[in-house]
């Protein structure tokens, strides 16, 4: 068990990495994503203080690393062993919070699924601008990531991204102004 800090931009893992311990950030703020051929990039989830990364890789059959992962912001990161988590397993309330970090992770995957797989680009800025309502408890949200990390995340181009939140906003469901956006019919 170590504890490493990772410098903004620094990849912590690349596609195919093999992975050797579970991480837990402590700090900062880091994505995982894939490079598809023609170059594009999909943000495919984000992890921030206390979420943990590799479990499913660590205790499962394959342990290469599916996505690159990398730092938005300096981190910490809290790199523990398997060998470490098995024995940390035996205590009951580590054990729970271990299960209920991977039900997160995997509520996560699914619902990042039906984003890609089977919604619209208006479906997924609905749904995550209703995240975001949530989050941030009111009807007018600020973006907590760049219009580009927004159209990485839901896999699409900057300029499908900006004319639907234009299409929006002249169909009156949004008003914009820079990062803030406020939401009229959500």
């Amino acid at each position: 068990m170590f504890i490493k800090n990772y410098s903004k931009k620094a990849t912590v893992y690349n596609q195919n990495d093999s992975c050797k311990t579970l991480d837990i950030v402590l700090s900062g703020s880091l994505v995982a994503y894939s490079l598809s051929e023609n170059g594009s990039e999909m943000t495919m989830f984000e992890f921030s203080r206390g979420q943990m990364l590799g479990a499913n890789l660590l205790f499962g059959d394959n342990h290469a690393y599916p996505l690159t992962i990398y730092c938005m912001s300096d981190a910490r990161l809290l790199h523990v062993t398997q060998k470490a988590i098995s024995e940390f397993l035996h205590n009951y309330d580590f054990a729970m919070e271990f299960i209920g970090m991977l039900s997160c992770n995997s509520q996560r995957l699914n619902q990042r699924i039906t984003m890609v797989a089977q919604r619209t680009l208006r479906e997924n800025l609905f749904e995550y601008f209703r995240q975001q309502s949530i989050l941030q408890g009111s009807d007018t949200i600020v973006l907590p990531i760049s219009k580009k990390q927004l159209a990485d995340y839901l896999g699409i181009q900057r300029p499908s991204l900006f004319r639907e939140l234009k299409n929006l906003k002249d169909e009156g469901f949004i008003d914009v102004s820079n990062r803030t956006i406020h939401l009229n019919l959500l």
